[in-house]
């Protein structure tokens, strides 16, 4: 199915999307961390909020994808790869590497969309969660960074 994405916003009421967030990250406690710095983008189509996603500064050269999300109909449609797109250029000039934490199935979507491996850290999901992170029966304990450079 072929769909076009508009228009892009800039969000600064970012409580609003909170179902989004929620939906990737379950944590309001890790959400709060990085909202308040983070950049959000609402992507919509017929006036309908489709996808999300959050960019988080980490320096003077990298950025960091914090959160990103996609309304459950809509997904494995290819928006998370345009909203990665859309901030890859969005951001160029401005950081040279976005870095992603993930784990599970994450990593092979990540890697499609043009990220390498980077590093992992040890018992994240476990020392950060109050609650086990479970995807398709198994719980999620590393977390998995990758990169791409701008």
């Amino acid at each position: 199915m072929k769909y076009t994405v508009h228009p892009i916003q800039k969000i600064t009421e970012k409580r609003k999307y909170y179902p989004f967030l929620l939906d990737a990250d379950p944590s309001e406690t890790m959400i709060e961390k990085y909202l308040k710095k983070g950049e959000m983008f609402a992507f919509e189509e017929a006036g309908i909020t489709v996808g999300v996603i959050v960019m988080f500064p980490l320096s003077g050269t990298d950025c960091e994808l914090k959160n990103m999300a996609v309304l459950p109909e809509r997904q494995q449609q290819g928006i998370g790869r345009w909203m990665i797109e859309f901030v890859a250029q969005h951001y160029q000039g401005r950081f040279k590497t976005i870095y992603v934490g993930t784990g599970g199935s994450g990593v092979t979507f990540y890697q499609k969309c043009g990220f390498m491996l980077s590093h992992r850290v040890e018992n994240f999901f476990t020392d950060h969660y109050e609650q086990p992170i479970v995807e398709n029966g198994v719980q999620m304990i590393d977390m998995v960074y990758l990169k791409r450079d701008l």
